[in-house]
C-alpha cells in the first residue's frame, strides 16, 4: 500500500492507496490561517505537522498500516520556512498569497537582471525569495539564525524522517531554481543572502529522500516506509489526472482557474505572466497559467444575484439567453486581481454594457463568458511558447455543467475532454509517485492512467466565430481602466 499526504492552506489530507490505484481510506485535518496585517498570509509549521499526525492516528486505527511501503507529498507551493540549527521553526511560514514582498521582486530584479532566463518566470511576491529578501530586510535578527530554507510540504518530511530534501516540482517555484538545469542557481542564492548549504538536497518527484523514522513507524504500526520527494500541489494533481507526457494538458476549474500543459524541454513566456516549472517527473517540465479567480466568480454572483447555487444560474443562462444577445454585457472578472496574462494584484472586476434589456440571466452570462474568455487567454499565452495539446482534459468542480463545458470549448475553439475525477486531487498524484518510487521498471503511464472520458465537447465553430469577436473587445476592455485600478 501507499500513502499521499496533501498539505494545503486550508487543510491536510492523506490518503491510503492499493497496487491497482484505488482509494482506500482517507483522513483529513482542517488549518487556520493568519492575517497579522493586510496582504500577509501565514501559518505555523507546528500545525500542520499536528494536523498529519492527526491524520496518520485516525488511518493507524481504522486500518492495518503494515503494508505500506512508501509514502509520497504534495503541498502548497512557494511558502518560506524557516528552520534554525536543530529544526526549531523560527518565525511562522509566510505563505504562497502573501503580498507583502513586492518591492523585493524589484530589488532582486535588479540584482540578477537575468532571473526571468534562468527560472523562465517574472519574480512575484508569491514566490519564495523575495520572502527571504523581505526577512533579511525587516527581520535582521531571524535572517541571521537560518539553518534551513524548507518549503511547506518538505518540512513535513523533516519531522518524519529528519532529512532536508525537496522535489523539482515545487522547487522551481522558490525563483532559486534553474528551471532548465533542474539545480540550485548559486547567483540567486547570492543575491537572497543565502548559500547551498541552506536548501534542501534535490530529487526527482519519484525518488526516495529517507525513511520514517523508527519512532514513528513504531507509532502508526508501520515497518520500514520509504519517503519520496512528491510535488507542488498542481504538478501532483496532474499526475493523479494522469497529465505526464508531452501534448497533454489540462483545465482545472475551482477557486482559481489553473491550465497546465506537459512539455519535453524548458519553455518560457514570462512576458505574460505564464509559469514555467519543472515537472514531478524527469525529463519533463510543464506551463501553467493562472487566473486568480474562476468557478469563485460564479459562485459570488449567483450569491448576490439571488440563485440558490451555480446550478440554477447555469440553468438560467442556458433557458434564458443566446449567443450574441445584443442585452449581454461583458464581465472582467478579476475580483482578486489577476495572475495570467496580465499579472496585475490591483486587476478588478466590473460589468460594461449594461442596458434596459439586460436581465439577472443576461448579467450571469456575462459572468460565465467572462471567466471563459480570460481562461482562454491564459490558454493562449501558454500555446504562445509553441506547445500543441492533443486535447485538454477538464477537471474540478467548475465543469459540472454541460453547457459550460460547451461555452469553454466555442470560446477557445478547442476540444474539451470532460473525465471523472474524485476529490482527493494532489494527494492521489503523492500516492501515485511514491507507487513509482517502489516500481521503476513499471512505466509511470501504467501507474498514472488518463480518468475515464465521460464526454468530448467539439467547438462549434460559428460560436466560436462570435466570440472571437467578443474576445477582442473583452481585452479591449481590461487596457482601457487598467489605469483607474
Amino acid at each position: 500500500m501507499f500513502i499521499g499526504i496533501d498539505l494545503g492552506t486550508s487543510g491536510v489530507k492523506v490518503i491510503l492507496t492499493n497496487t491497482d490505484g484505488e482509494l482506500i481510506a482517507s483522513a483529513s485535518a482542517e488549518l487556520s490561517l493568519s492575517i497579522p496585517h493586510p496582504m500577509w498570509s501565514e501559518q505555523n509549521p507546528q500545525d500542520w505537522w499536528t494536523a498529519t499526525c492527526e491524520c496518520l492516528d485516525e488511518l493507524s486505527k481504522s486500518h492495518n498500516l503494515a503494508p505500506v511501503s512508501a509514502i509520497g507529498f504534495a503541498g502548497q507551493m512557494h511558502g518560506a520556512t524557516l528552520l534554525g540549527r536543530g529544526g526549531n521553526v523560527l518565525r511562522p511560514a509566510i505563505l504562497w498569497n502573501d503580498g507583502r514582498s513586492q518591492a523585493e521582486c524589484a530589488e532582486l530584479t535588479e540584482l540578477v537582471p537575468s532571473v526571468t532566463e534562468i527560472t523562465g518566470n517574472l519574480v512575484m511576491p508569491g514566490f519564495t525569495a523575495p520572502k527571504l529578501l523581505w526577512v533579511k530586510k525587516h527581520e535582521p535578527e531571524i535572517f541571521n539564525r537560518i539553518d534551513k530554507v524548507l518549503l511547506p510540504k518538505d518540512y513535513l518530511r523533516y519531522r518524519l524522517s529528519g532529512d532536508y530534501a525537496s522535489d523539482m516540482s515545487d522547487s522551481a517555484g522558490t525563483i532559486w531554481l534553474d528551471v532548465g538545469k533542474r539545480d540550485w542557481d548559486d547567483a540567486l542564492l547570492e543575491a537572497s543572502g543565502l548559500t547551498r548549504d541552506k536548501m534542501p538536497a534535490l530529487y526527482e518527484g519519484s525518488q526516495v529522500t529517507g525513511t520514517v523514522s523508527p519512532s514513528l513507524c513504531k507509532r502508526w504500526g508501520m515497518r520500514e516506509v520509504a519517503l519520496v520527494a512528491g510535488a507542488g500541489d498542481n504538478a501532483a494533481g496532474a499526475i493523479g489526472c494522469g497529465i505526464i507526457n508531452p501534448g497533454q494538458a489540462m483545465l482545472s476549474l475551482g477557486t482559481s482557474g489553473v491550465y497546465f500543459a506537459v512539455t519535453r524541454e524548458f519553455r518560457s513566456n514570462a512576458e505574460s505572466a505564464v509559469h514555467s516549472f519543472c515537472h514531478a517527473l524527469p525529463d519533463r517540465w510543464h506551463l501553467m497559467s493562472v487566473m486568480l479567480s474562476a468557478a469563485s466568480c460564479l459562485q459570488w454572483y449567483a450569491a448576490n444575484a439571488g440563485y440558490q447555487d451555480v446550478a440554477e444560474l447555469t440553468a438560467d443562462v442556458e433557458q434564458n439567453t443566446g449567443i450574441d444577445d445584443a442585452a449581454t454585457p461583458y464581465f472582467l472578472p478579476y475580483l482578486t486581481g489577476e495572475r495570467t496574462p496580465h499579472n496585475n494584484p490591483a486587476a478588478k472586476s466590473m460589468f460594461f454594457g449594461i442596458t434596459s434589456a439586460t436581465t439577472r440571466a443576461h448579467m450571469a452570462r456575462a459572468v460565465m463568458e467572462g471567466v471563459s474568455m480570460a481562461l482562454a487567454d491564459g490558454i493562449d499565452a501558454v500555446h504562445g511558447c509553441g506547445v500543441q495539446a492533443d486535447g485538454i482534459s477538464l477537471i474540478g468542480g467548475g465543469v459540472r455543467s454541460s453547457y459550460w463545458c460547451q461555452m469553454l470549448a466555442n470560446v477557445s475553439g478547442l476540444a474539451m475532454n470532460l473525465r471523472q475525477s474524485g476529490d482527493v486531487g494532489p494527494a492521489l498524484g503523492a500516492a501515485r509517485l511514491a507507487q513509482m518510487a517502489m516500481n521503476p521498471d513499471i512505466k509511470p503511464s501504467y501507474i498514472c492512467p488518463f480518468p475515464k472520458l465521460v464526454k468530448t465537447f467539439e467547438p462549434d465553430n460559428s460560436h466560436f466565430d462570435v466570440y472571437l469577436k467578443r474576445r477582442q473587445k473583452f481585452r479591449e476592455l481590461y487596457f482601457a481602466v487598467e489605469s483607474h485600478f
